[in-house]
């Protein structure tokens, strides 16, 4: 029986790098809207955070998410992401 090979991302704050279901992904779509993706297949320009809420502290205060996705991501998307975690 082959070994399926785990898809590995890289947190954008801790710079770790870790299998992609330990990782939430915020995807800039192609109409300018950001969003949670929670399957990891939407279409647009994607970053990974850790599932972990000192990381997404760290993210809103830094602005680390603005730069990756190229555009001003609201506080509403960092609620959610808290709200997911817990």
């Amino acid at each position: 029986m082959k070994v399926r090979k785990i898809p590995m991302r890289t947190c954008i704050v801790t710079k770790e790098s870790l299998p992609k279901k330990d990782l939430i992904r915020i995807v800039k779509t192609p109409e300018g809207n950001v969003i949670i993706d929670e399957t990891g297949k939407s279409n647009g320009r994607g970053a990974y955070l850790k599932k972990d809420l000192e990381v997404i502290k760290k993210a809103q205060k830094s602005k680390v998410l603005n730069r990756a996705l190229q555009i001003e991501v609201p506080d509403n998307i960092y609620l959610e992401l808290e709200n997911m975690i817990k």
